[in-house]
């Protein structure tokens, strides 16, 4: 609707072109009495008369009109039949009211242009008119369908506006069909606006936004749905009929409609049922088939040639239907958002790690994210990055086979902040090389959350001094991914329960750092077997904390008892920290040193007396190596 500053523009304009007859008789009130009176009143008063003119001068043609008053004019001509003028208004705002269409000059007279303008300027100048007269049509349907949106479909004024807004081409359609109307017979007297109506009352559009709406689709997808079906609206109900058959549901609707393309509209449910079940039996469940068409809507559009292709693909590496269908459902745009060159390309690529196609199958079907990944954005520069830090591509292949998720994150943003982490609490760049192919996991771990607070644990509340933290680190790069609540502060606790001080902890730490990832419950028997039956100080365990790293039956107690028997105290290191042989050949060497004492041969020399002090443990050995050697005969475990 035009604004009343145009319409009094225009009614200066109509002054300007008519004769003072006219101006009295468009200038009546209709809609006050009182007025009306006054008005006639004015109107009875004798007026001044013109001055005559000479009759041998030719009347002043009318002055030629600027672009603005134009298209004032062409507004005015393209808006509805019947303007609504409020109380009281003396204008006259549209050519159908009454005793204007007489007066207003036709729009042929009012777009007249010189005629000293070439051919080219003239057909430039109308193509504008005719171009602002159909952009005025288009927003005159555009209020026609937002007013059947707020009265028909009781929708606000705010939704109705932003919907209306992403339907250009929906409006374009309907222009186009109510000026075909024209030509029918029932319609070639009706107005236009009329026939706009007809038109989206006969699609169904406004029930089926409010249908839309109910199911969870937000209006830009509603626009965009309108919009590809090019006046097929009832194609749209259809689909997402299917679309729910097959457990697609909420925001996914929308999604699975507007990603899929637009030939997702024209395909029969024969064509989709079709795709569905080679899917299904070939290991996608039917109870998955939502969540999987709604993640990756683009497998809708294609044809099944090429789905076959596609599932083919991973079948030929070795996939069964069961690893097959666990892939698509844990990432389903593996099997649709990547051309088939892309998926060839980056199954060559992890080929170049030194893995067979079976293994890169069994990769694909644990972590198949990793098609998700650029070659050149993200897999080159990681493994450019990886061989900076001494890791050859071994190293790289332990990492992919055992952590494939570390190809997937981001270099700068996760690896890179770490990496320098370490390197600030000084792990050197040869271990940190060693320490990502011994624990991969550790790029996975949240540097903020996890390792930093970790590092903090062990030097606060572990006793691990400054100068070891890195060491401790290096050696157990495992202890970052432990948590601080459920292992490492039980562990900590159960220590310093046993009499081990804060400092000693931190030493025993430092020595061996997997001692704070064993369980308690597996602590507790070796311990009460190391001081109950071994009778071994405590100090022999903070010397040697690796003693909880072996086994209580398959190591210690046996080789306790062979100890026992031959009557030989060992310190636990040389006790534990060798081969079954190795065990065995020692103690042998020590009962025959025994033998030749025994017998009466003395000592040759003193190294031999201090190989054999060196055997005993530090709790009962002395100086002498005489005296060492009867306290070795005297011993009883």
């Amino acid at each position: 609707m035009l604004s009343c500053p145009l319409h009094q523009h225009s009614h200066a304009l109509l002054l300007h072109h008519r004769p003072n007859t006219a101006i009295s008789s468009s200038l009546r009130r209709t809609h006050n009495s009182k007025s009306t009176s006054l008005l006639l009143r004015h109107l009875s008063q004798p007026q001044p008369q013109p001055q005559p003119q000479p009759q041998d001068h030719a009347a002043p043609a009318p002055t030629p009109l600027d672009e603005k008053e134009k298209v004032e004019f062409l507004e005015l001509s393209l808006v509805t039949k019947r303007t609504p003028q409020f109380p009281g208004s003396i204008y006259v705002q549209s050519p159908s009211d009454p005793d204007v269409h007489t007066s207003l000059p036709p729009l042929q007279t009012l777009f007249q242009t010189h005629t000293n303008g070439s051919d080219e300027e003239q057909e430039e100048e109308d193509h504008d008119l005719i171009m602002r007269a159909l952009e005025i049509r288009r927003k005159v349907t555009a209020e026609i369908f937002k007013e059947s949106m707020i009265r028909k479909g009781k929708f606000g004024i705010t939704y109705a506006t932003n919907l209306t807004r992403r339907l250009s081409d929906f409006i374009d359609y309907v222009m186009v069909e109510a000026a075909a109307m024209k030509r029918l017979p029932d319609f070639s007297e009706s107005t236009f606006n009329f026939r706009a109506k007809t038109v989206i009352d006969d699609s169904r559009v406004v029930p089926l936004i409010r249908w839309l709406k109910h199911n969870s689709v937000s209006y830009p997808k509603i626009g965009k749905l309108i919009c590809m079906s090019r006046g097929k609206i009832e194609s749209i109900r259809r689909v997402i009929e299917w679309l729910k058959s097959i457990h697609v549901k909420g925001e996914f609707l929308g999604v699975a409609l507007t990603k899929s393309g637009r030939n997702i509209l024209e395909r029969s449910n024969e064509e989709l049922d079709e795709i569905v079940n080679y899917l299904e039996s070939n290991g996608v469940r039917m109870d998955w088939m939502g969540y999987v068409v709604g993640r990756c809507p683009q497998l809708l559009s294609y044809s099944m040639e090429e789905v076959r292709a596609r599932v083919g693909f991973f079948l030929d590496m070795g996939m069964n239907e069961k690893d097959f269908g666990t892939m698509v459902f844990d990432y389903p745009r593996v099997l649709g958002y990547f051309t088939l060159e892309e998926m060839n390309e980056k199954v060559s690529y992890l080929k170049e790690f030194g893995i067979g196609t079976e293994e890169v199958g069994k990769l694909i079907a644990f972590k198949p994210q990793l098609m998700g990944c650029s070659i050149e954005e993200k897999l080159k520069p990681l493994v450019k990055y990886l061989y900076y830090h001494g890791i050859s591509r071994d190293g790289m292949k332990r990492i992919l086979m055992s952590k494939p998720i570390v190809f997937c994150i981001d270099l700068e943003t996760t690896i890179v902040p770490k990496v320098r982490f370490l390197q600030d609490i000084g792990i050197r760049d040869d271990a940190i090389g060693n320490m990502l192919v011994k624990f991969p996991s550790l790029l996975t771990c949240s540097l903020d959350k996890k390792i930093r607070r970790v590092v903090i644990f062990l030097m606060t509340r572990a006793g691990v001094n400054e100068k070891d933290i890195g060491k401790v680190i290096a050696l157990g790069p495992e202890l970052l991914g432990c948590s601080i609540s459920k292992k490492l502060e039980v562990s900590v606790k159960y220590f310093l329960s046993l009499g081990i001080r804060y400092r000693q902890l931190g030493e025993m730490i430092a020595d061996f750092p997997m001692l704070l990832r064993y369980n308690v419950d597996v602590l507790r028997p070796k311990y009460r077997y190391l001081r109950r039956t071994m009778v071994r100080p405590l100090e022999d365990l903070i010397k040697f904390p690796r003693f909880f790293s072996y086994s209580l039956d398959d190591r210690i107690i046996p080789r306790h008892k062979i100890l026992v028997e031959k009557q030989i105290n060992l310190k636990l290191r040389y006790m534990l920290a060798c081969t079954d042989e190795e065990f065995d050949k020692k103690v042998e060497a020590i009962v025959k040193r025994r033998q030749r004492f025994e017998s009466g041969l003395l000592v040759d020399t003193l190294s031999e007396a201090a190989l054999l002090k060196e055997d005993l443990s530090d709790s009962q050995a002395t100086d002498d190596p005489v005296e060492s050697m009867k306290l070795s005969e005297s011993e009883s475990i």
